[in-house]
């Protein structure tokens, strides 16, 4: 079963080597985010020589007030990865100062990524789901995947419509909102993803290694067959990653 996570924050893992080597030994194909440009370099070095991570530039929603000062930074690295993540904005509870921060920073870094014309984002969106399908906008140069989606069904129709994708993991589908979502997304949009080290599975941190129990989860709750589902998953990656906007 080919095996894929969209969403991982490498560089937090307790060993981040080991968790690297677990990765790389089990195939599971990773996109490992970062939250700070500052924090980018680290990641990249330890995967020069990886056949199955990839890093991933990022300026977390959360950070954007203490961190825009890197946008310069975001820009001088951009060109360095196709990968771009956690990128986005955050609605609980903030005020408007942090507000005006994160909007800068998600602007300015979709306009960065537009001019290359083939990044691949992974975006937060909790609780500001329409401002950052707004912001996006349809027909955006380059591939997005909506990570741990919590929006309306009415705003991920339209994020469809847009040409989005969508990411879940393990700890999204326990809930009833998030099993609801993941019936309303078409299974030719959809992703995985562990968004560990930040979610657990059975007690401890999760890896990418859990994402093959994901696939299990969502077969089950799609009423579906694992390896039929398992397939047009990793048809899904394969669109996400050989496909190029100009």
């Amino acid at each position: 079963m080919a095996l894929h996570d969209t969403h991982y924050h490498l560089d937090l893992a307790e060993d981040p080597e080991r968790s690297l080597n677990d990765i790389e030994s089990a195939g599971v194909y990773t996109i490992a985010v970062t939250n700070a440009p500052s924090v980018f370099p680290f990641t990249l070095k330890l995967l020069q020589k990886t056949k199955y991570c990839r890093a991933a530039l990022g300026l977390h929603p959360e950070l954007a007030l203490q961190r825009k000062q890197e946008l310069n930074l975001f820009r001088n690295y951009a060109s360095q990865t196709r990968y771009i993540g956690e990128i986005g904005l955050d609605g609980r509870n903030i005020d408007f100062v942090t507000t005006q921060a994160q909007t800068e920073v998600f602007e300015t870094i979709l306009n960065c990524c537009a001019n290359f014309g083939n990044k691949i984002l992974t975006v937060h969106s909790t609780r500001a789901s329409s401002k950052v399908i707004e912001m996006i906008g349809n027909n955006y140069p380059g591939k997005i995947i909506l990570h741990w989606f919590s929006g309306t069904i009415k705003e991920l129709q339209l994020a469809v419509d847009y040409g989005f994708f969508f990411s879940v993991n393990h700890s999204m589908l326990k809930g009833r909102s998030g099993q609801k979502i993941l019936k309303a997304i078409p299974t030719n949009r959809l992703l995985t993803e562990s968004d560990g080290p930040f979610t657990e599975f059975n007690g401890i941190p999760a890896t990418p290694l859990v994402v093959e129990n994901t696939i299990r989860t969502i077969a089950n709750l799609l009423n579906v067959d694992v390896e039929g589902i398992a397939n047009q998953l990793h048809r899904n990656l394969e669109s996400v990653l050989s496909e190029y906007q100009p």
